[in-house]
């Protein structure tokens, strides 16, 4: 059986794929940005001595991280308001749970990067008269940002691809605007099709500089 293409029918929606694209675009950064001051502030919990706060950091964390998003997502805008007695709008579920989701992970790979550095820096660093938080900003920290950048741009780009499940929950990102173009053209294999090559457009660059970059901070070493 020969199946003819037909991208024509498909691509007079153009407008659509890009304002999908567009949203996939600014929910990546938004929960990307959240997920760095979450993922910071847990990291700090992880590596408190109070034993209550690194206890309530690690339950956030392994609840996020043993959880499917897609469970998350669909907990956070249908049960969570049954829960707290109120309504959430489907886009504010989207960027809560994709930036609880990703900032468990950032905690993890910034907890990972500094406690990789040798202790006996930070004894060192002790020895000159340096205090703690000095030792952190001067010297654990600046190699240990190194160590991270990798995992850190890795799991970004594995963010915007976790976008894509937002559509459960009919925020209209590029994957919902490929169904919407679906419906209309009864195309799939090319209203999919067309997604996946944008996905691919704007993740190709990233994964070659991620790449690129983790083979520089290895020569560095």
């Amino acid at each position: 059986m020969t199946y003819n293409w037909d991208f024509q029918s498909v691509w007079q929606y153009y407008d659509l794929f890009l304002w999908g694209l567009w949203i996939s675009v600014v929910y990546t950064f938004g929960s990307v940005f959240f997920g760095i001051i979450i993922g910071f502030v847990t990291c700090a919990a992880r590596l408190s001595q109070w034993r209550v706060l690194n206890g309530i950091a690690r339950i956030y964390q392994e609840i996020f991280r043993c959880t499917p998003l897609l469970v998350q997502l669909l907990w956070f805008y249908y049960a969570f308001p049954l829960l707290v007695g109120g309504s959430i709008d489907n886009r504010v579920a989207a960027l809560l749970t994709l930036s609880l989701y990703v900032g468990a992970f950032y905690a993890e790979i910034f907890r990972g990067g500094i406690v990789s550095i040798d202790k006996g820096q930070r004894e060192a660093a002790a020895a000159i008269g340096m205090s703690p938080q000095q030792a952190m900003t001067r010297i654990i920290l600046p190699q240990a940002l190194k160590r991270m950048l990798p995992s850190f741009i890795n799991q970004s780009v594995i963010q915007f691809k976790n976008t894509s499940l937002v559509s459960v929950i009919s925020v209209a990102d590029l994957a919902y605007m490929a169904a919407v173009v679906n419906g209309q053209t009864y195309r799939p294999l090319e209203s999919y099709t067309v997604m996946a090559g944008l996905y691919i457009l704007m993740l190709l660059p990233i994964t070659q500089a991620a790449d690129w970059i983790e083979r520089r901070l290895r020569v560095s070493d």
